[in-house]
C-alpha cells in the first residue's frame, strides 16, 4: 500500500507554516491541499481541542467571506493530530501566496466576540468551544507568520528518507 503524502513528511522536522500537501487535477481543475502547521508536532502540545474547534468555525467562516478567495475555498477542516488544519483550494498557489490570507484570517479571529455557527441546530457538538483560546492561537500563529514570512522553511515541507528493502518494498516506522 503506497504511503499517502502526509506521512512522508519528516514530523520530527517540520515547523509551523504553510506547505502544499497535494496537488490533483479534477477535469481540467487543478486542487491544491494545503497543510496549515499552527504547532511544531512531538515538540509543543497540540491545540486545545475546543480551541481548535472555535478555530475551525471563526476561520472557515472568513474564508468563505473573503471577497478575493471565497470562490477558490473548497474545504477548511483540523488535523486529526490536532498540530494544524487543512486547507483546500481552487487552482495552485504558493504557500507563500497565500500567507497573506492565513495572517487575515486567524487576526480575524481576534476581533471576533461570538464563534459563529455555535448552536446546536448550527454544530454536532456546539458546547465545546473556546474562544479565549482560539484568540491566544490565533494571535501566536499570525504573529508567527508574519515574523517569518520571509524564511523558505516555514514554506518548504520536510521529507523523510524511507528505507527500502533488499525486494524493492518500502519500510515503514509508523
Amino acid at each position: 500500500m503506497d504511503l499517502i503524502p502526509s506521512f512522508s513528511v519528516d514530523h520530527t522536522k517540520i515547523v509551523p507554516g504553510i506547505f502544499v500537501s497535494r496537488t490533483d487535477t479534477l477535469g481540467d481543475q487543478k486542487i491544491t491541499t494545503y497543510d496549515i502547521r499552527v504547532t511544531k508536532p512531538n515538540t509543543e502540545p497540540p491545540v486545545d481541542v475546543a480551541a481548535m474547534h472555535s478555530l475551525e468555525h471563526i476561520v472557515a467562516t472568513f474564508l468563505r467571506n473573503d471577497p478575493q478567495w471565497k470562490d477558490q475555498v473548497i474545504y477548511w477542516g483540523p488535523m486529526g493530530c490536532l498540530t494544524g488544519f487543512y486547507l483546500i483550494l481552487k487552482g495552485e498557489h504558493k504557500p507563500k501566496d497565500i500567507c497573506g490570507l492565513l495572517i487575515n484570517a486567524f487576526r480575524s479571529v481576534e476581533d471576533t466576540d461570538e464563534v459563529p455557527g455555535t448552536s446546536a441546530v448550527n454544530c454536532g457538538n456546539y458546547l465545546m468551544h473556546n474562544l479565549v483560546f482560539a484568540k491566544w492561537y490565533a494571535r501566536k500563529f499570525a504573529d508567527y507568520l508574519t515574523e517569518h514570512s520571509n524564511d523558505p522553511t516555514i514554506f518548504e515541507y520536510p521529507k523523510s528518507e524511507r528505507l527500502v528493502t533488499d525486494d524493492g518494498r518500502n519500510f515503514f516506522d509508523s
